[in-house]
């Protein structure tokens, strides 16, 4: 079988979940699947942490063209190529295409439709068109979760469900289950001025969706009690930062609140496994693949009560009520001080992980690609 996959997001400077997801698919797919071939099509230079593997099944293409790549270049090559089936690891599709193509998308979540507040206007206009074309026009759709199928079928009650496969995604086990020295973690903790258990670590992007005003809300609330404790948010700020960025400056401890930039893949288990617990205070996710690298890192994780958070995080996490920055604090609160109760969340965070692979999402992917 001739696959043909979008790769362009792969040359993104921004490192998400769902850049994530692609590279780990294409570090999958080549050596499960040697008899079916691969063509990875992209526009310009991929972003040297995104960059595929080599595997000899795989073709590179690498094709430049300065406005509507996905429309017109890359489907150009579709059609002259013409591989039997056509992977959009976003929910995105070219509007013309041979007939007897089959294309296969993946949506990881339609946050913009559930919270159009929290992205930009001109964004928002291009997020619904392409992605009201693609699920319109797929032959088979992957959604990350069962809470992503649903919402699907919410927003486009005409889509037959039979189309839709929920494929969970998986997490990074080499890097995360390793137990990084103390003496190594040490130095890339030194680098934001943290030491061990001493602070409550979020990951992830600064965007409003994230729900980082009630984080920092229950934050100055732990601090009458934990006067060391410190806050990282370990993410770069996004879309729409301003707000987020604006409450940090005005908290009485914004000196203890450490927003830390992009971190490379290989610093960011130290972070997990040196922090005092895990918080995730998202008003909606598509999947959270943050939680599983958490759990697996032995960080007790404490989730806020919404979308797939519930699916993904199970009896393993801890939930607060979303709005609520009491709640929160109080669920925090139980964490540190209930060492017995701590330590039964890391322990069934660890074996609730196992239940995730890249290796088993990409196995479940060329399923639907090969049907």
């Amino acid at each position: 079988m001739k696959i043909a996959i979008h790769a362009a997001d792969l040359d993104s400077d921004r490192i998400d979940g769902t850049r994530v997801y692609m590279i780990n698919m294409l570090k999958n797919f080549g050596k499960l699947s040697v008899e079916d071939s691969f063509c990875i099509y992209h526009k310009s230079d991929f972003n040297p942490r995104l960059t595929p593997p080599n595997f000899a099944n795989y073709a590179i293409k690498k094709i430049p063209f300065p406005f509507f790549w996905t429309q017109l270049r890359f489907a150009w090559e579709i059609f002259r190529d013409n591989p039997d089936v056509v992977w959009m690891p976003m929910h995105n599709a070219p509007a013309f295409r041979r007939k007897k193509i089959k294309v296969v998308i993946t949506v990881h979540d339609l946050a913009f439709k559930i919270f159009p507040e929290y992205f930009p206007k001109k964004d928002l206009i291009k997020l619904n068109l392409l992605c009201n074309h693609a699920i319109k026009c797929a032959d088979s759709i992957i959604a990350i979760s069962e809470v992503t199928k649903k919402d699907i079928l919410k927003f486009f009650p005409s889509i037959n469900e039979e189309k839709i496969s929920v494929i969970h995604h998986g997490f990074d086990r080499e890097l995360f289950e390793k137990e990084i020295p103390q003496s190594e973690s040490e130095v890339i903790l030194k680098n934001y001025n943290l030491t061990p258990d001493s602070y409550l670590l979020y990951v992830g992007a600064i965007q409003p969706r994230k729900n980082l005003v009630t984080l920092i809300d229950a934050f100055e609330n732990i601090k009458q009690e934990h006067k060391d404790m410190k806050l990282v948010l370990a993410g770069a700020p996004a879309w729409l930062a301003e707000d987020v960025l604006d409450r940090i400056t005005a908290s009485p401890f914004k000196s203890d609140i450490i927003v830390t930039g992009t971190i490379a893949f290989d610093k960011q288990p130290s972070l997990y496994q040196n922090a005092s617990a895990f918080v995730f205070p998202s008003l909606y996710e598509g999947f959270g693949i943050p939680v599983l690298e958490a759990m697996a890192s032995g960080a007790p994780a404490i989730l806020a009560n919404n979308s797939s958070l519930l699916e993904v995080g199970q009896d393993a996490a801890v939930y607060f009520e979303t709005y609520d920055a009491k709640d929160l604090t109080d669920k925090i609160n139980r964490v540190l001080a209930d060492e017995k109760f701590r330590e039964e969340m890391i322990q069934k965070g660890r074996a609730h992980s196992q239940n995730f692979s890249w290796e088993k999402c990409a196995a479940s992917t060329l399923d639907i690609l090969g049907k």
